[in-house]
């Protein structure tokens, strides 16, 4: 796969949970800070104002979606001034044990102006974090443009009939709308970036293709013997200035990178499979079991066997 997809595929645990909301102004909501998820805030009816504990509120319209890679706290209400009276949302509180719903109920306003939200977290893994997303801001907000972002509106829209008028097979279909939101989240984010002038990080590597020849060279096959010269080739370039190109951007060496995505990989393998260690060790580019049990408790602490019966 690619960088992006593997990303989207390696970083969540547990299922995405989502609700579509309808609230009557005046209305305010807290969502508590949930360290290891991601949340969103989708606005498709009405409008209202974000109110980040640590900046000025922002104004929200039909189509803005807000993206908290981080899991930042944060209030919505219709206005700036409006409290938020009811308790904070919080995706652990078993209040909120159904992974998807729809209410319609109108909790705290006094039918004035309808606002309608389309909300939802991911749980992340912590130890399986990848540093794409640890270099995100704490907020990411994508106005709505009627001429951009039709991918974007399009998994909205499906995402949000689904959770309205729930069927036969949405308990399928909403996990994987909820990927492809983020996914398409996080592609326009980071295809915005140069134009705003980042130069370093992950936002600047996956816009320089030399780089992202050799992120997907790795990803695409991990397994590969890859050295330093081979993945100058992915990338066009010769080695000593792939390198160093590679280093600025990424933030390690291109080795240190490889091994990094192997042992992220080889612990998916180990909790979602029962492949025998030698087969694990194989996928991940290693052909002896006892070298891939050394690399593997130096990123983990453990040996792949505990690792895989405490997981």
């Amino acid at each position: 796969m690619d960088v992006l997809s593997d990303v989207i595929a390696v970083m969540r645990t547990g299922r995405p949970r989502s609700a579509h909301v309808r609230w009557h102004a005046p209305w305010g909501q807290e969502f508590a800070s949930v360290p290891g998820s991601a949340g969103f805030q989708v606005i498709l009816q009405g409008s209202c104002w974000l109110r980040p504990p640590d900046a000025e509120p922002v104004p929200l319209g039909v189509g803005d979606v807000v993206f908290l890679p981080h899991g930042s706290g944060h209030t919505l209400a219709d206005s700036p001034e409006t409290l938020a009276t009811a308790p904070a949302c919080d995706p652990d509180d078993p209040r909120f044990a159904e992974p998807y719903r729809s209410d319609s109920v109108d909790r705290t306003g006094d039918y004035g102006p309808v606002t309608v939200v389309l909300c939802g977290t991911y749980q992340l893994d912590p130890s399986r974090t990848h540093p794409l997303l640890r270099d995100l801001p704490d907020r990411i907000h994508l106005p709505a443009h009627p001429a951009r972002h039709p991918e974007l509106r399009s998994a909205v829209g499906l995402l949000a009939a689904e959770l309205e008028h729930p069927r036969l097979g949405t308990d399928a279909a909403v996990p994987a709308l909820l990927d492809t939101l983020l996914l398409y989240i996080l592609r326009i984010w980071f295809n915005e970036q140069p134009a705003r002038g980042n130069t370093t990080g992950w936002a600047a590597a996956l816009n320089d293709p030399p780089v992202t020849a050799a992120l997907h060279a790795i990803h695409r096959a991990p397994a590969a013997p890859w050295t330093v010269a081979k993945l100058a080739a992915e990338a066009g370039l010769s080695r000593a200035p792939f390198a160093r190109r590679f280093a600025t951007l990424i933030g390690q060496p291109p080795l240190s990178y490889l091994t990094w995505w192997r042992m992220t990989t080889a612990a998916r393998l180990l909790r979602a499979s029962d492949a025998p260690l030698k087969s694990v060790a194989a996928q991940v580019g290693y052909a002896s079991e006892f070298a891939f049990a050394n690399a593997f408790k130096r990123t983990y602490g453990t040996a792949p066997g505990t690792f895989r019966r405490r997981n």
